[in-house]
């Protein structure tokens, strides 16, 4: 069982100089956190770490960085995860992650949640220390949910994102409906036939997003209620299109 690193070009050397004298799990060398936020975060790793046995370590480095002496310096295994932030890259956050630590979170969880909180925008808005206090916030709640296929919580911009599928989709099912036959109010042979499209667009990307990440009910009865609002206006559309064209003498 081997501990990689995610940045190996940042931690490609020793520099132990740089290391601190007294115990502590956060080494803070771009002045990311404030000491009471270092103090705080510092002795909820350590609640973390006694609790559940993983142990969570903070990295930030700017110009200068202990490289792969902080393995030793913190005895890091199978069961540990380093967050590294370094502003200098076009993300802040990076991970290197023990291997115990894939059979809980895959790969998929540790990109979506790089780029989630460590993204330009997040912490232009936010801040570096939100950044990292979020990142490791997420790691905590799934480790005692004992794993997480994805990053809990569901952004703003996101939502926003599944609300527009939903109601796509709902305006694809919506042309699909609409009767073609005299007689005819809905034409399910047309819906069936589209409904890989609309479905993977309110399903998947509409739904999905959704239930795996909150069990709030107020962003899927959004969703469901855009998928319906887009089907009726497409449905609607469609069919008093035809009502109101001329007919052929």
């Amino acid at each position: 069982m081997g501990w990689s690193f995610a940045t190996p070009t940042a931690l490609a050397y020793d520099n132990p100089d740089l290391l601190p004298e007294e115990p502590t799990f956060i080494i803070d060398l771009a002045n990311s956190l404030s000491s009471f936020e270092e103090e705080r975060l510092n002795d909820r790793i350590q609640t973390f770490q006694d609790e559940s046995g993983w142990k969570l370590r903070v990295l930030t480095q700017y110009d200068r960085t202990p490289g792969r002496a902080v393995k030793e310096y913190w005895g890091l295994d199978d069961h540990s995860v380093l967050l590294i932030a370094d502003p200098r890259g076009g993300n802040l956050l990076n991970f290197s992650v023990g291997d115990a630590l894939f059979d809980l979170l895959p790969r998929t969880f540790w990109i979506e949640l790089q780029t989630r909180y460590g993204n330009q925008f997040f912490v232009r808005d936010n801040g570096e220390n939100a950044a990292i206090l979020e990142a490791l916030g997420s790691i905590e709640t799934c480790l005692r949910k004992n794993g997480c296929a994805v990053v809990p919580g569901l952004p703003q911009e996101q939502w926003i994102l599944t609300l527009v599928t939903s109601i796509v989709g709902g305006v694809i099912a919506g042309f699909a409906a609409h009767p073609r036959k005299p007689g005819q109010v809905i034409a399910w042979q047309w819906v069936l036939i589209f409904s890989p499209l609309w479905g993977i667009l309110f399903f998947a990307f509409g739904m999905g997003p959704v239930v795996t990440r909150t069990s709030d009910w107020i962003p899927l009865t959004r969703n469901i209620a855009g998928f319906a609002i887009g089907f009726l206006v497409a449905y609607l559309t469609s069919t008093l299109g035809e009502s109101s064209s001329p007919s052929e003498t």
